[in-house]
C-alpha cells in the first residue's frame, strides 16, 4: 500500500483493496487515523448532531486507482453500484498525485484536503482552486532551511533530489531563496530509484567526495530516501552534514548499523509533535479479526510478524493474536504524532466545515448570511465555501485555519539524529521555526540542548566556498564563479573596511589614517620640531650656547670697555650688536615646539626685526670705519655728519622700517598655525603658514638688502691701512651671512615638515654665529690672550694694506 485517498460522505464506509507491489506502513497508519478520527467525531453529539460521517479508502499505488476514485466521486456511484454523495477528498501524500487529482475534481467544486502534499506549486489557486492542506507549504520549509543554514553560516551546500515534482520544485525554490541570503549550491544531483545503476551511484559518490561543501541537503520522499541510503551503505562517505526535509527526517526506521555513520548528526525540519489521546491504543490494538475481509490488514500482519495465514514451509503460521507492541515499524511508532496530526486535522476540517454549513439562526447561516441548509442539501461546493472560514481548536489544542493561499500556518521542529551505540535513533528536538512569530524570532534554538553534528563531531561543520573577507579587505565578485566563491583584495592605501565581506573600502577622514590591518581609522600622528626629540634638543643647545657666548662677549667687553680695542671699534654699536645677536639666538627658540597662533606671528616678526637690528649695527660700524678713514684726510669734517647721534638714528630708522613691514604683514594677513596633510599621506605636519607670502619675502628681502649693502661697504674698506681694520672682519661675517641665506632659500622650499623649521633655525644660528665669531672673537682673543696688543700705540701703528 503506497498512499491512500479518503472520500468522506454522509452514509457508508468501506475498505477496498487493490494489490500493490510495495508496502508503505505509514500510509496504513494514516488510513487508520482517518478511521479513528471519523469515529471520534461521530461519537461527539455536539459537533454534527444528527449527522454521521462515512468514508471510503482508496489505495493510491497506481494511477488507475486515482482515476477510479475521481470517476466515482464525479458519478456519485462506486464500482459496486452504491450511490453516495462525496463531500470532500482527503489526500494524497504525494504532491504530484495531489496535483493530478485536483485537476480532475476542481471543475466539480469538490474540496481536496491533503495532509502531506507540501509542494509550493499547489498554492497557486488559479490552477488548483479547490486544494487545501493541513501541512505547511514547502515555501515555508525552504525559508526555514535557508534561515537555519544562515544561522550556522553554511554558505556552500550540495543538494541531492529526486526526479519528482516535490523534489524538483523544492530544489529550485531553495536555490533561489538561498541565493538571496548569499548561500550557494555547489551541485544538484538528481536521483531516481528505477534508473540508478552502479555506475551512476559511483558518479554520485565521486561527486560527494570531490566536493568542498560539507553540508548535503537531501530533498526526497521517504521511499526514495530509503532506496538512496540502502545504496549508499556500500560506500564510506564521512565528514558530511546531512540535512533532511520533513518527508523523511523523523523516520527512525531509516537507521541501521551501516547507516549509522551516515545519518549520525543529521538535521532537518519536522512537522511539530502533537498529542492525540487514544490514537496510540487504537493503532496498536489492530487485529486481523477486526477487518476479516481486508486483505490489506492480513498482508500487513504477515509482513511485520514474518508469518503466514496460509500453510507455508518457509514461515510460521499467523495466529492473528500477535501483539503489535512487540514489533518495530513505521506503523507501530506511536511515541510522537507528526504527520498523523495533519490527517487528524484534515478530517476535523471537513467536519467543522459541515458543522458551519448546517448552522441556522433566524432563518439564515450566521457565517455567510445565506439561507439555512439542512443535512440533505449538503453539497461539495457548499462545504468548499465553508472550509475557508474554519478556525476552530480541536481536542489536542491544534487549530485549523488557512492563509490567503489556503495553506496552513507553518510550524516546524528542528530535529537532530542522535544514535545510540545499539544502533537505535533518538530524534531530539533542538529548535523550532514558527512563521507566526515576529520577524527575527521565527527561528530559534533551544537553550542548553546537546547537538550531535555530522560525522559525530563536537564542533559545528564549516561549509563555505570561500572564508569571509576579513576586515581590511574588500569582497569582489568573480563572474566565472558562484557569488559565494568571491575574491578578497586588500584595501588600497588610505582606505579601510571594518567588517567582514565588505563590498567597498572606505576612505578615512582627512585627519585620520588606516592602522596596519586597515580595519580602523586612527588619528594621524602630528609632526613638528619638538624640544624632546634629538634634533630639537641639539638646536636648543646651540641656541643656548650662542646666547652664552654673546653674554660672555658682552661681559668681556664690559669689563674692558676702557681699553683701546673696545673704544676703537665703537663700543656703543658693539654692545648694541651683542644685544641684537643675543635676541637672534633667542628668537630661534620660537621656532621649536608645537605651532600656535601667537608663536607663528612671533617667530617670523621677531626674527625679521632682530636680524635687521643686528645688520643695522654692523652697517653702522662699517660706515663708521669708512668715515673714520675719510676724516683723516686734510680739511675733512665728515665725522660730524655721522657722529653717535646719527649712528643711533640710522640703526633706529633701519629697524623701524622692518617694524612697519612686520606690522603691515600681521595686520593684512598674518602667519597662522596650519595642518599640512598634503605632503605626507600618513601624518600631519604642524607648521606655520606664511599668511601673506609677500609679507614674508618683504621681510627677508629687506634683511638681504641691508646685508648686501653692508657687505659692499665693508668690501670697499677692507684695504684701508690700520693695525686692526674691523672692515675685514665685517666683510668675512657678511660673506658668511649672505652665503648662509642664499643657500637657505632652496633648502627652505624643498625640505619637508619639521626639517623646514630646522633649516630655518640652522640659518639663523649659522649667520648669528658667523657675525659673533668673525667680529668679536678676534677682539676677545687680543683682550684675553694678547693684552700687549690692546694698547693705543699698537693700534695707531701704520701697517701696509693687505688683500682680502
Amino acid at each position: 500500500m503506497s498512499n491512500t485517498h479518503t472520500l468522506i460522505d454522509n452514509g457508508y464506509q468501506a475498505f477496498p483493496y487493490t494489490y500493490c507491489k510495495s508496502w508503505n506502513d505509514r500510509e496504513l497508519k494514516f488510513a487508520r487515523t482517518v478511521i479513528f478520527t471519523v469515529e471520534e467525531i461521530n461519537r461527539d453529539t455536539r459537533l454534527l448532531p444528527g449527522v454521521s460521517l462515512g468514508y471510503r479508502l482508496y489505495d493510491g499505488c497506481g494511477d488507475e486507482n486515482i482515476i477510479r476514485a475521481a470517476v466515482e466521486a464525479v458519478n456519485g456511484e462506486d464500482s459496486k453500484g452504491c450511490s453516495h454523495q462525496v463531500q470532500a477528498l482527503l489526500g494524497h501524500s504525494s504532491s504530484g498525485l495531489s496535483k493530478d487529482i485536483n485537476i480532475i475534481l476542481s471543475p466539480l467544486s469538490i474540496p481536496q484536503v491533503s495532509h502531506l502534499s507540501t509542494c509550493a506549486c499547489l498554492s497557486d489557486k488559479r490552477l488548483y482552486p479547490t486544494f487545501f492542506r493541513t501541512v505547511p507549504s514547502d515555501h515555508f520549509q525552504i525559508i526555514g532551511l535557508v534561515q537555519f543554514m544562515k544561522y550556522f553560516d553554511w554558505r556552500w551546500v550540495g543538494i541531492i533530489h529526486a526526479e519528482e515534482l516535490y523534489s524538483k520544485e523544492s530544489t529550485a525554490d531553495f536555490t533561489k531563496a538561498a541565493l538571496k541570503e548569499s548561500i550557494c549550491v555547489e551541485y544538484t544531483i538528481p536521483y531516481s530509484k528505477t534508473s540508478e545503476t552502479i555506475s551512476r551511484m559511483d558518479a554520485i559518490v565521486k561527486k560527494l567526495r570531490k566536493s568542498s561543501s560539507k553540508v548535503v541537503l537531501l530533498f526526497m520522499s521517504l521511499s526514495l530516501t530509503k532506496s538512496f541510503l540502502s545504496k549508499m551503505e556500500t560506500y564510506n562517505i564521512t565528514g558530511k552534514q546531512w540535512v533532511g526535509s520533513e518527508s523523511w527526517i523523523t523516520q527512525v526506521d531509516l537507521a541501521s548499523i551501516k547507516r549509522k555513520s551516515i545519518l549520525q548528526g543529521a538535521m532537518g525540519f519536522a512537522l511539530p509533535q502533537a498529542s492525540i489521546p487514544g490514537l496510540d491504543e487504537f493503532l496498536l490494538s489492530l487485529k486481523p479479526s477486526d477487518e476479516p475481509q481486508s486483505a490489506i490488514v492480513k498482508d500487513f500482519w504477515e509482513k511485520v510478524f514474518h508469518c503466514s495465514f496460509s500453510p507455508s514451509s518457509t514461515s510460521t503460521m499467523c495466529s492473528g493474536t500477535e501483539d503489535l507492541r512487540t514489533v518495530s515499524s513505521a506503523y507501530t511508532d506511536v511515541t510522537h504524532f507528526r504527520a498523523e496530526n495533519n490527517v487528524y486535522k484534515a478530517v476535523y476540517l471537513v467536519a467543522n466545515a459541515i458543522h458551519a454549513l448546517l448552522q441556522c439562526k433566524n432563518g439564515s447561516n450566521p457565517t455567510t448570511g445565506k439561507p439555512c441548509v439542512n443535512k440533505n442539501e449538503v453539497q461539495p461546493k457548499l462545504v468548499l465555501e465553508h472550509i475557508k472560514y474554519v478556525n476552530t481548536p480541536r481536542q489536542n489544542g491544534a487549530k485549523v485555519f488557512f492563509d490567503e493561499n489556503r495553506d496552513s500556518v507553518a510550524q516546524y521542529d528542528l530535529v537532530n539524529w542522535q544514535m545510540r551505540e545499539d544502533g537505535s535513533v533518538e530524534i531530539v528536538n533542538i529548535g523550532q521555526y514558527d512563521t507566526s512569530f515576529p520577524e527575527g524570532e521565527k527561528f530559534k534554538l533551544k537553550d542548553n540542548t546537546k547537538i550531535v553534528w555530522g560525522g559525530n563531531s563536537n564542533e559545528v561543520p564549516r561549509s563555505v566556498c570561500r572564508e569571509p573577507c576579513p576586515p581590511g579587505t574588500r569582497m569582489a565578485m568573480n563572474k566565472f564563479k558562484p557569488v559565494c566563491c568571491f575574491d578578497c583584495f586588500d584595501c588600497p592605501e588610505g582606505t579601510i573596511s571594518n567588517q567582514s565581506n565588505s563590498p567597498d573600502c572606505l576612505i578615512c577622514p582627512p585627519e585620520f589614517w588606516p592602522n596596519k590591518n586597515k580595519n580602523k581609522c586612527l588619528p594621524k600622528p602630528t609632526e613638528y620640531l619638538s624640544y624632546k626629540e634629538i634634533m630639537g634638543a641639539l638646536l636648543t643647545g646651540f641656541c643656548c650656547v650662542g646666547v652664552f657666548l654673546s653674554l660672555l662677549t658682552s661681559i668681556i667687553f664690559l669689563t674692558h670697555k676702557e681699553t683701546p680695542i673696545v673704544k676703537a671699534n665703537n663700543s656703543e654699536l658693539s654692545f648694541l650688536l651683542l644685544f641684537s645677536l643675543t635676541l637672534c639666538f633667542l628668537c630661534s627658540l620660537t621656532f621649536i615646539g608645537q605651532p600656535s597662533e601667537w608663536s607663528c606671528m612671533l617667530r617670523h616678526t621677531a626674527f625679521g626685526i632682530t636680524f635687521v637690528l643686528c645688520i643695522s649695527c654692523v652697517l653702522g660700524k662699517t660706515i663708521v670705519v669708512l668715515m673714520a678713514f675719510r676724516a683723516t684726510l686734510p680739511g675733512s669734517n665728515i665725522m660730524k655728519w655721522f657722529g653717535p647721534i646719527q649712528q643711533r638714528l640710522s640703526v633706529l630708522i633701519f629697524t623701524l622700517i622692518q617694524v612697519v613691514i612686520c606690522i603691515l604683514w600681521l595686520t593684512i594677513n598674518p602667519p597662522f598655525p596650519k595642518k599640512n596633510m598634503k605632503y605626507y599621506k600618513d601624518k600631519i605636519i604642524l607648521e606655520c603658514a606664511l599668511g601673506s607670502a609677500v609679507g614674508f619675502w618683504a621681510v627677508m628681502g629687506y634683511i638681504g638688502l641691508l646685508a648686501l649693502l653692508c657687505f659692499m661697504l665693508a668690501f670697499l674698506a677692507r684695504k684701508l691701512p690700520d693695525r686692526f681694520n674691523e672692515a675685514r672682519l665685517i666683510t668675512f661675517s657678511m660673506l658668511i651671512f649672505c652665503a648662509v641665506w642664499i643657500t637657505f632659500i632652496p633648502a627652505y622650499v624643498s625640505t619637508p615638515g619639521k626639517f623646514t623649521v630646522a633649516v630655518e633655525i640652522f640659518a639663523i644660528l649659522a649667520s648669528s654665529f658667523g657675525l659673533l665669531v668673525c667680529i668679536f672673537v678676534p677682539k676677545c682673543y687680543i683682550i684675553i690672550f694678547k693684552p700687549k696688543q690692546n694698547s693705543k700705540i699698537h693700534l695707531m701703528r701704520k701697517i701696509p694694506g693687505r688683500t682680502l
